[in-house]
């Protein structure tokens, strides 16, 4: 009796209020999106056509122009829709255990991570390298393109410490939320968010106690990725750090001014 008692049943049903608002203005929100980016590529055809001085705007989409903004339209347009996908697993004393998401609901709010790709767009558009015309003579001049990896190397150059502590955390908060999600079918305690969120830095810094561990394939692969990242990372970390104590210029030729008037006292 007591087993039966704790059985669970699953009863399928339309989603909470809660959720289905906030499905609705992730599909608002999308919808913005794909505005917008349809502007952003018109107001790119416009500028195009004033520096190239054409009078007909098909010249300016070619076939390969076409395919990419079609691309990107799909992959912004992947998103968890307002269906009502979704079990609710109950005791048959009524008690309710958790929600589940369905695995539909799972794999699109993965799969949004792929709008992440806008952020070297938004950094290009709001970097000084862009905006200036004295920056961009100069490196047409010298043929370097003013793009996202430049300005990434900038930074990297500029304040590395701050860079790196941005992509960090930014995989940190990732992660965790992307492994909750991966492992809230298991029941396992890789589920919770709070424990998502302590498993990460201990994968991430390959250190692995051991006491809490990815059931789903899903969360074995996000935990790999974490992994890899977080070698990578350390690797920068240990450059930047090795960069910062080395002597710069001024203080060599201090210390090599130093070096020979201990010499030349030796040589007296």
């Amino acid at each position: 009796l007591h087993f039966l008692k704790k059985m669970p049943i699953f009863i399928f049903f339309q989603p909470a209020a809660a959720s289905l608002i906030l499905k609705c203005l992730i599909s608002l929100s999308t919808v913005t999106l794909l505005g917008l980016i349809l502007a952003f590529h018109y107001r790119y055809m416009q500028f195009f056509m004033k520096d190239n001085s054409l009078e007909d705007w098909r010249i300016t989409l070619s076939s390969k122009k076409i395919l990419w903004i079609l691309l990107e339209l799909v992959v912004c347009l992947i998103h968890p829709f307002p269906t009502g996908w979704g079990s609710n697993i109950e005791y048959s004393d009524g008690s309710v255990v958790c929600l589940r998401l369905s695995t539909m609901d799972i794999v699109l709010s993965i799969m949004m991570f792929l709008r992440l790709y806008q952020i070297h767009r938004v950094i290009l558009l709001h970097s000084n390298f862009l905006v200036n015309a004295s920056y961009r003579s100069i490196g047409s001049l010298n043929k370097v393109k003013l793009n996202f990896r430049f300005i990434l190397k900038v930074l990297m150059d500029t304040s590395p410490g701050k860079v790196l502590l941005v992509i960090i955390i930014c995989l940190w908060l990732l992660t965790s939320w992307t492994l909750s999600l991966c492992e809230r079918k298991s029941q396992d305690k890789a589920g919770a968010l709070a424990q998502a969120a302590y498993l990460v830095p201990i994968t991430f810094l390959t250190i692995g106690y051991g006491d809490i561990v990815p059931v789903t394939v899903c969360g074995k692969m996000v935990c790999l990725f974490t992994g890899v990242m977080g070698v990578g990372c350390t690797a920068l970390l240990v450059a930047v750090a090795a960069n910062k104590l080395q002597l710069n210029k001024a203080q060599k030729y201090v210390l090599n001014f130093m070096h020979n008037i201990q010499y030349k006292k030796q040589v007296r």
